[in-house]
């Protein structure tokens, strides 16, 4: 275990070492017997933390954990060699499992099914942790009942170039039009640029409702400070903060509270609350911090699950919308058209496209999109002058069990006689988009 961790980490009662080797090391936790295969593996390499410092974190924030991912399925997020290998999805529980896993069958849109596993206590976590699931991702509900979410969620999501002090703004007027229509807000960090914003509600709502009264809000967000927040779903048409509507649709999962993040640093999504979300730094939440945190503090979600809202009143604000002309707005791409919803085209790619955007390059890694991009700006210096942080859309694209990234330009801001021409993708790695 690496030194910081060794000082700050202590499992929860119940967690006791069995064996230890070079290869393995058994827990027992709570009475179960958990397994760490290569407990060494460096799954950091800058601070050097271990599998096994995962592990010992998620046993040390396990209660808070638990409140945020327990109880429901889990998309498993694995990074098997670390944080700058590769990693995939895994939506199927593995076969290879211990009996005390719970797993329930989720269908999903495309119309497959898959088992997914459902963590009920701190051995599971324990268990997930050792497949080097670094993050917890939920859906948004519970194995009892599938078909209800019991949680709205604000992503809150700044576009490049957009300050952290301005996506604390854009949660407080999240905040405001929540309590103005009778909902509780539960302010957390993403553990990356971002903040999220949970809202328990009552379990009498399906997917499509939940994701209609999330669009209400974030127009209501937008049309409160619109030069700081959008709620357009395109990459070339926001500003400011995005506030995600289509995290609410099924299928779509969000890191949970707790959850460690691939960062170097290895940051995690910090629950706060709403007199911290000003002084907050999401730099200040790590995996080596946060269990003295949770020690000292305790769980700042503890009383989410108390008094879970109704959604009436948002969704007579999405029938307000649609009655001023405001429908549907698009979908994630791989979902069904749906009734109602605008057509799924990119500004971009409209037949009469109003920004002028050029595709750089397509690569499973994104590292190497990101060297396409630094090769065409070097060939461009003239027009790569122009380019403002969110001219640069880096978009990650995510097949059936693994991503990929696509990097564009918007040239609004480059003088129409310096705007290159669309090239041949630099790199051009064609068949992922099929993946």
């Amino acid at each position: 275990m690496s030194p910081a961790l060794r000082r700050g980490i202590a499992g929860p009662r119940g967690a006791t070492a069995r064996e230890t080797g070079d290869e393995h090391e058994r827990l027992v936790v709570d009475g179960r017997e958990v397994t760490i295969s290569n407990p060494g593996k460096v799954l950091f390499p800058k601070p050097k933390y271990t599998k096994l410092d995962l592990v010992r974190y998620y046993l040390a924030v396990a209660e808070g954990a638990l409140r945020g991912a327990g109880g429901r399925p889990n998309v498993l997020v694995r990074y098997p060699n670390g944080i700058t290998g590769e990693f995939f999805y895994q939506k199927r529980a593995p076969e290879a499992r211990p009996a005390w896993i719970e797993v329930v069958t989720l269908r999903f849109p495309s119309g497959r099914t898959a088992e997914e596993v459902v963590p009920r206590d701190a051995a599971a976590l324990a268990w997930l942790a050792n497949l080097a699931c670094l993050e917890l991702h939920p859906h948004p509900v519970r194995a009892e009942d599938l078909d209800h979410p019991d949680e709205l969620r604000v992503d809150l999501d700044p576009v490049p170039g957009v300050k952290w002090a301005q996506v604390r703004q854009v949660a407080h007027v999240v905040d405001a039009v929540l309590r103005d229509v009778g909902l509780t807000g539960w302010p957390k960090t993403s553990g990356s640029r971002g903040l999220h914003v949970l809202v328990r509600i009552e379990r009498r709502w399906g997917f499509d409702a939940v994701r209609r009264a999330a669009l209400a809000l974030a127009r209501d967000v937008e049309r409160r400070v619109p030069k700081l927040a959008t709620s357009k779903w395109w990459k070339e048409e926001r500003h400011g903060v995005f506030v995600d509507y289509n995290q609410n649709a099924k299928d779509r999962t969000v890191a949970s509270a707790y959850s460690v993040r691939p960062t170097p640093e290895a940051r995690v999504s910090a629950p706060l609350r709403w007199d911290e979300v000003d002084a907050a730094d999401p730099a200040d939440f790590t995996l080596a911090t946060m269990p003295q945190r949770f020690a000292t503090l305790g769980d700042r979600h503890a009383g989410i699950d108390a008094t879970p809202g109704s959604l009436e009143q948002l969704l007579e604000l999405s029938a307000r919308h649609e009655h001023e002309g405001l429908g549907d707005a698009p979908w994630p791409p791989h979902y069904k058209k749906q009734a109602g919803e605008p057509p799924r085209v990119q500004p971009s790619r409209a037949r009469a496209a109003k920004l002028p955007l050029i595709e750089i390059g397509r690569a499973k890694r994104q590292q190497d999109a990101l060297a396409g991009l630094k090769r065409w700006k070097a060939r461009h210096r003239k027009a790569a002058a122009y380019l403002e942080p969110a001219d640069v859309l880096v978009d990650r694209m995510r097949g059936r069990s693994s991503t990929w990234t696509r990097i564009r330009v918007n040239l609004r801001h480059v003088p129409p006689k310096l705007r290159p021409r669309q090239e041949c993708l630099d790199p051009d790695e064609k068949t992922l988009e099929s993946s």
